[in-house]
């Protein structure tokens, strides 16, 4: 196991600048993706904390969505978007968006009654119980599927490369199909590095957003 980890890292050497460039498409596709489902999840999440009983046609048609795999959901886009980045980062944006969209609803949902009536009762306007009440208490239920999200993404965006897409998978891919596992490694070590990272540092942010009990 040394040896091939001493393998990997001289082929790292000889191969630098492609990996950092690989390295910066991956981190793109992640986040331009994330990016996209946080901008329709919020204001959906929202909406269906505010209109229960369609909620629960959204939820459960977004939600189904967890089914398919991550492969299929980028073949799925490819005959109507081609190959390419365009694809990856449709497929990702989908992808990211059942954790996002459930656990802001459920975020909102779960703020206590009691909490959004004395907060009426103050004067607060619908938008400002919003805004300074009720999202505040949701943040750590929505950060917790920020991060679900994000580790999904980061580490379904090495398929890309099936797609043309570039990112990390293509040592993936090269590896594979040369059969030689420094290549692999080179992008898949990088890969659950950057998922476990997003999940300690998610993970904390959401605690810190925690209020003590």
């Amino acid at each position: 196991m040394i040896n091939l980890l001493n393998q990997t890292y001289a082929y790292f050497l000889d191969n630098q600048s492609r990996f950092w460039l690989e390295l910066g498409r991956h981190l793109s596709l992640s986040g331009t993706a994330l990016a996209i489902s946080l901008l329709l999840c919020i204001p959906l999440g929202i909406w269906a904390a505010r209109h229960v009983r369609a909620a629960q046609y959204l939820i459960t048609a977004v939600g189904s969505l967890r089914l398919i795999p991550s492969l299929a959901i980028l073949f799925l886009v490819m005959p109507y978007l081609g190959t390419g980045s365009t694809p990856a980062i449709t497929a990702l944006s989908i992808l990211a968006m059942p954790s996002i969209l459930i656990n802001v609803y459920t975020g909102l949902r779960g703020v206590e009654p009691a909490v959004i009536e004395a907060a009426s009762a103050m004067g607060m306007t619908s938008r400002q119980r919003l805004i300074q009440v009720e999202i505040p208490l949701a943040l750590p239920v929505m950060i917790a599927g920020i991060r679900t999200a994000t580790v999904e993404v980061i580490a379904s965006a090495t398929l890309a490369a099936f797609i043309g897409a570039g990112g990390l998978g293509i040592f993936v891919t090269r590896g594979f199909a040369l059969f030689e596992p420094r290549i692999m490694l080179l992008g898949a070590i990088p890969v659950a590095a950057l998922a476990l990272l997003s999940e300690v540092v998610l993970g904390r942010v959401e605690r810190w957003f925690t209020p003590p009990r």
